[in-house]
């Protein structure tokens, strides 16, 4: 069953936690006990109705606030997809928790309120998704009920948030008007807004096409693990076991390994329930090869005419996330890139990005925490990557703290820095 990884977004009391619960509570995947608690709680808080935001609200500081502080996951599934949902926080002071959230979504939805329209933090979450270069976006226009199902209103919040993302680069835009406490347009069709003749955002979500999302051309398979079994029944096997980050690999194909640039030819590609014909991204498997290469972890295969680019000088947008030290020229840190980690040195901070304005500083100096900015990396050793709106696998990285091992920003590679 295809799996689909979303995230939510939207300013304070939008109803973000609201809209997970009420699709976790529509499509009947909570134990009657977690709903239990959650009407106990809603009775003791003095709600009108059950909170449905508890369910996913779970920190006791998110409870007491209303607010959601980190990112909270939550599973569920129908009879044709499975879900992952990553409610992450809309306050700026919290951007590192979507970005972290979002990274690897196909799908965001961003909430906001009917009544109040298209806000800063809205715009936020719009650009930060673009930038994150998620697929797909959904605009669910929260709160209908209170401004009485008016179909004039949901227009007018529609049009201004097609002129902001007209600015912004985002391939698929979806316009949902719903009311996250009644259920209109969640699971299912809403009585109240029969002028709206889309899909509820269930329904969306069951049908967006994320297939051709991933980079089936690039072969790209980085080595994780070299498996070589201690035993006399398996003593001639050496396999490389990795997750397949672009492309289609199959018995029989010409590869290339990186950095050494030897060639050889697949073998086989084997899993716990057997050999495969054919295999691509995202899938775990153990590649062999027909010769003996000595290939290590942080190795590249590849196909010989189709290689990534492999540099030490490489041009990013970093967000960073340490609330200790801040990043600037000369900062000296460990990247981790796939299954590769080497030591970098930051050449130059080109610029700040304001994600409110869209405003470049190019007179700062540093990057503090939730700040992001385009910055020029050396490497130790050459990485071997795509550029992130490529490949999102073979284009991101995170930096780490090489004295506490903290990891302290997470990158997109823009290409190879002149």
């Amino acid at each position: 069953m295809e799996m689909l990884r979303f995230a939510t977004a939207g300013s304070v009391d939008d109803g973000k936690s609201t809209l997970i619960g009420r699709l976790l509570y529509d499509t009947k995947t909570i134990f009657e006990d977690q709903m239990e608690a959650v009407e106990r709680a809603s009775v003791q808080m003095g709600t009108e109705h059950t909170n449905l935001a508890l369910l996913t609200d779970g920190l006791r500081a998110e409870r007491e606030q209303g607010i959601t502080i980190d990112v909270a996951y939550r599973y569920f599934h129908t009879p044709k997809r499975k879900f992952i949902i990553a409610d992450t926080p809309g306050h700026t002071q919290y951007t590192r928790n979507m970005v972290t959230g979002a990274s690897t979504a196909d799908l965001a939805i961003v909430l906001l309120d009917a009544r109040k329209g298209v806000l800063e933090q809205s715009k936020r979450h719009a650009f930060l998704a673009s930038l994150l270069r998620i697929p797909h976006l959904v605009l669910a226009v929260n709160k209908m009920d209170l401004v009485d199902y008016d179909q004039e209103r949901f227009e007018e919040v529609k049009e201004e948030f097609r002129t902001f993302a007209s600015k912004l680069d985002i391939t698929d835009l979806t316009f949902i008007p719903v009311s996250a406490l009644h259920g209109d347009n969640v699971v299912d069709r809403s009585a109240n807004m029969t002028w709206y003749e889309g899909p509820s955002l269930l329904h969306h979500l069951e049908e967006v096409h994320i297939a051709s999302d991933r980079n089936h051309i690039d072969a790209r398979f980085p080595v994780q693990y070299v498996i070589r079994p201690q035993s006399d029944e398996f003593h001639d096997y050496r396999g490389y076991a990795g997750t397949i980050a672009g492309g289609v690999l199959r018995p029989g194909d010409e590869v290339t390994v990186l950095p050494s640039g030897f060639q050889s030819s697949i073998k086989s590609i084997d899993t716990l329930d057997g050999p495969l014909e054919e295999a691509f991204a995202p899938m775990a498997v153990t590649v062999r090869l027909n010769d003996e290469i000595d290939i290590s972890r942080g190795d590249m295969i590849c196909r010989p005419n189709n290689q990534p680019i492999a540099s030490q000088d490489i041009d990013t947008m970093i967000c960073w996330m340490s609330e200790r030290a801040n990043l600037g020229e000369g900062s000296k840190l460990l990247v981790k890139h796939t299954t590769r980690t080497t030591k970098a040195i930051v050449k130059e901070l080109q610029y700040h990005l304001d994600i409110n304005t869209l405003h470049r500083d190019e007179e700062s100096i540093e990057l503090g925490l939730n700040e992001i900015g385009r910055v020029r990396l050396r490497t130790q050793t050459p990485l071997f990557f795509d550029e992130y709106r490529r490949n999102r696998e073979t284009g991101s990285f995170i930096l780490i703290d090489e004295a506490t091992n903290v990891t302290v920003g997470a990158g997109m590679i823009l290409g190879e820095s002149s």
